[in-house]
């Protein structure tokens, strides 16, 4: 337990010491969309527009984050995490 309880400090210490690599992670973290995020994304710009996006780079101004890994089928969106739906 005592163990333990020095690793768990020992951690959190570290972490205090060196925020910048803390806040260089979360920002990576928070730049990376997601499937949900474009998928939102092709439905804001259909609503907008009257009609769906055919490339992805229609809805960088929808998007806060990198969207590059994914791309437009069948009007939804394909790439990392989606389901395939195909």
């Amino acid at each position: 337990m005592t163990s333990a309880i020095t690793v768990s400090i020992g951690g959190i210490s570290y972490a205090a010491l060196n925020p910048r690599e803390l806040e260089s992670r979360a920002q990576t973290v928070a730049d990376q969309a997601t499937c949900r995020t474009v998928d939102t994304a092709i439905v804001g710009y259909l609503m907008n527009n009257g009609e769906e996006p055919t490339a992805i780079s229609q809805l960088d101004s929808y998007v806060r984050g990198d969207i590059s890994k994914y791309r437009i089928v069948n009007g939804i969106a394909d790439g990392p995490g989606c389901a395939d739906l195909r």
